[in-house]
C-alpha cells in the first residue's frame, strides 16, 4: 500500500506554462500523489496567452484548488503536512515575495510555511537575462532553503521537440521531490 503524499503546485505568471501544465499531468499521473493546485491571477492570463489549456484544464489534474486570496486554505498553516512545494513557473515577483517573506497571497504564504517547516520548496525561475535583484532574491530563498530550479534545458538527452525539453525539466523536478518518472533520462556519461 501507498503512502499518500501531498505535493503544493503553485503556479505563477511567469512565462513557462507547457512546464506547469506537464508537471500537473505528471503529478496527477505518479501513484500516490495528491496535488494541491494554486494558480495566481496573472498565471491564468500567462496560461491562456501560452497555450489553448484553461484555469479549469489544470484544476482537472490536481486533486485539490486553493484560492490565491485564502489565506485560510490547508497549505497556510505548517499543521498541514505535506511532502513539497514546487512554484512552476516561478515569477520574479514570487521569488521576491518569497524571499523577503512578504506574503501577499496564498502561493507566497504557502511557500513561506514549506520553509519555515523545513519541506521541499523547489522555486522554478524563468526569466532572463536575470538583473542584480533577481539573483540576490535568488541567494536569500537558497539560504532560507529553497532549491533554485532555473528552466534552463539540458542537450545531453537529445531532444527532439520543444515537449522533450519541457518533459526531461519535469522529470527532473520530480526526481528532487523523490517521484519516480519516466519523463528524464539520467545523465550517463
Amino acid at each position: 500500500m501507498t503512502e499518500t503524499r501531498r505535493i503544493v503546485l503553485a503556479v505563477s505568471g511567469a512565462s513557462g506554462m507547457p512546464y506547469a501544465l506537464t508537471l500537473a499531468r505528471a503529478l496527477a499521473a505518479a501513484p500516490g500523489v495528491q496535488t494541491h493546485l494554486l494558480i495566481s491571477d496573472a498565471a491564468r492570463v500567462v496560461l491562456a496567452r501560452e497555450s489553448d489549456a484553461t484555469p479549469g484544464d489544470l484544476a482537472a489534474l490536481a486533486h485539490a484548488v486553493h484560492d490565491a486570496a485564502n489565506f485560510a486554505a490547508p497549505p497556510s498553516s505548517g499543521s498541514w503536512r505535506h511532502a513539497g512545494m514546487v512554484v512552476c513557473p516561478c515569477s520574479m515577483s514570487t521569488l521576491a515575495a518569497i524571499a523577503s517573506g512578504a506574503g501577499a497571497n496564498l502561493i507566497h504564504r504557502a511557500a513561506d510555511v514549506t520553509l519555515k517547516e523545513r519541506r521541499p520548496l523547489l522555486l522554478v525561475t524563468r526569466e532572463t537575462p536575470l538583473s542584480r535583484i533577481h539573483i540576490e532574491n535568488m541567494l536569500r530563498a537558497t539560504d532560507a532553503g529553497a532549491t533554485i530550479f532555473p528552466a534552463s534545458p539540458g542537450f545531453y538527452h537529445r531532444p527532439a521537440s520543444a515537449q522533450d525539453i519541457v518533459d526531461h525539466l519535469c522529470g527532473r523536478i520530480l526526481d528532487n521531490l523523490g517521484i519516480p518518472q519516466a519523463l528524464a533520462r539520467p545523465w550517463e556519461g
